[in-house]
């Protein structure tokens, strides 16, 4: 049996970066913090840039490509988008390298592998360049990652129902975006079908489709104005039960936090022979 193990290091709209690996090598999910912030947390956990094979990017905002550049550039780890997500990075005034040896095209819903992990991207509605959400699949175990989402397609829903452990967002409250700072057209565009999902529509949307081999649910990418960690938990957690689905013993719900690290997660995973 081997071992697998998640963490986020960042998850809002500060910065997202997630890991997915072994004791021996892993991936990046996004690079939307400072190099040095990533570099001391994964050292934190004994992981050296030379473990990450790749980094998978979800979109070009600036919260999810910041350090892509230096880490593509400068340390020659590969960086996996589609072509209008490269496109959107290149003429992204936060990104200074150029991806050029780094750069590697991938097309949604064509699989790839990196190692022992086969990887799907798909779409996801948002308005950037481009979106999408990965499927991870490690031997017997499979992680979707789902952040930014506009709202719930069909094919979102096709992939999020094959995970065993799910990365989902779940932006913000409704009735604090409604009655918060927030001017009126960035109320509009967050809660537009191209912005990003509410606690309630992560809520309902879990708890129409939940799967017994659903174990674990982590709500990303949470709001600082217009979002609390408790808030989102109990509005799931709460529509979860309200469907006789119990957070704790039929899975596990965890909010992520934005900007220090998450605990390490840890899987036993059956390999193919």
């Amino acid at each position: 049996m081997e071992k697998l193990y998640f963490f986020s290091l960042a998850s809002g709209s500060s910065g997202n970066c997630y890991y997915i690996g072994t004791l021996s090598y892993g991936i990046l999910v996004d690079a939307g913090i400072g190099v040095r912030q990533i570099k001391k947390i994964l050292k934190e956990r004994d992981i050296g840039f030379e473990k990450i094979l790749a980094i998978l990017i979800t979109h070009d905002h600036a919260d999810h490509i910041k350090s892509v550049g230096y880490l593509g550039e400068s340390l020659n780890i590969p960086v996996y988008a589609t072509e209008a997500v490269h496109a959107g990075i290149c003429r992204s005034r936060y990104v200074e390298e150029e991806l050029i040896r780094s750069r590697r095209v991938i097309e949604k819903e064509k699989p790839f592998m990196i190692r022992d992990f086969n990887i799907m991207a798909f779409d996801v509605p948002h308005d950037s360049s481009d979106n999408v959400g990965y499927s991870i699949v490690y031997g017997d175990q499979t992680f979707v990652i789902v952040t930014d989402v506009g709202h719930i397609t069909d094919t979102v829903s096709k992939y999020v129902s094959g995970a065993n452990h799910l990365v989902i967002e779940a932006n913000y409250d409704e009735e604090m975006l409604s009655s918060g700072m927030y001017p009126n057209f960035l109320k509009e565009r967050v809660s537009s079908m191209s912005g990003h999902l509410s606690n309630r529509d992560a809520a309902e949307f879990l708890a129409v489709n939940y799967s017994p081999k659903l174990k674990n649910i982590w709500l990303c990418h949470l709001s600082r104005d217009n979002n609390h960690p408790e808030l989102a938990y109990k509005t799931v957690d709460l529509r979860l039960f309200q469907e006789g689905i119990r957070v704790g013993k039929d899975v596990s719900l965890v909010t992520l936090k934005r900007t220090n690290p998450s605990d390490v997660y840890e899987f036993d995973v059956k390999m193919d022979k």
